[in-house]
């Protein structure tokens, strides 16, 4: 072979081994960067609260934000592991917002409002209206467990208003719901344009009814006078997932 022949083929060897090794060395570089920014979006997926909440502004923030990501689809991981229920059963629960609700099937207030085990206190009743169970379970999660905010939520095309907006007979338990509600019923009737409008217009005051309601017990006055709680009332839509807030 030729000198000439001989020092092209090393350095054409030369070449391709060089490009291997700095090939090799930016997809090794690529694979890590991606990796990296998979674990940085897991972290940021995954879900933390504050370890305390004291107040009804922190707590109602926690609510408008977790549902926002609940109607973004950008639902947070949480951890519902072995570790996490040992460590809410001999800790306690410490739940920041106490919500009453209806037991609606398209209405799960941890799914909602996007929060984990321990985060929400939620008493579920047909059309969301209070008696005195419904009101002691109010009152121990506010006083007892601490919860700064009180949210009454009521919901589109609630079945338990529009029974009642109906009318016509119905069992003796169920009756105890609608005289419950018929209240909030007369007074949408009354002030409704359009006969379409009642049932909503009904949910509407029956969430303001809840409220007035729950106002009245001696407990959540005390803790409202003292600073301690708000109540506030908040409608779910059952189509675009929107909490909106009332207050």
């Amino acid at each position: 072979m030729k000198k000439g022949s001989k020092l092209k083929l090393i350095l054409t060897t030369l070449v391709l081994s060089t490009s291997i090794v700095f090939g090799s060395g930016c997809t090794d570089a690529s694979k890590t960067s991606k990796e990296t920014e998979k674990s940085t979006q897991a972290e940021d997926t995954r879900y933390t609260r504050p370890e305390t909440i004291t107040s009804a502004e922190e707590a109602k923030k926690l609510l408008v934000d977790g549902n926002n990501r609940f109607v973004s689809g950008k639902i947070l991981s949480k951890d519902l592991s072995d570790t996490r229920r040992k460590d809410l059963s001999v800790k306690g629960q410490k739940p920041f917002a106490v919500v009453i609700t209806c037991s609606d099937s398209r209405v799960p207030p941890e799914l909602i409002f996007d929060q984990a085990l321990g985060d929400i206190f939620v008493i579920r009743d047909a059309g969301n209206v209070v008696d005195p169970i419904t009101l002691g379970s109010i009152e121990y999660g506010a006083e007892h467990l601490g919860g700064p905010l009180i949210v009454v939520l009521g919901h589109e095309k609630c079945g338990a208003v529009k029974a009642t907006v109906d009318g016509g007979e119905v069992p003796e338990n169920i009756a105890a719901i609608v005289n419950k509600i018929k209240p909030s019923v007369e007074k949408a009737k009354s002030s409704a344009k359009n006969k379409e409008d009642i049932p909503e217009l009904a949910t509407d005051e029956n969430i303001n009814n809840t409220i007035a309601e729950i106002k009245k017990s001696s407990v959540i006055k005390h803790l409202e006078e003292s600073k301690k709680v708000t109540v506030v009332g908040a409608k779910y839509h059952l189509e675009s997932g929107q909490v909106t807030f009332t207050q």
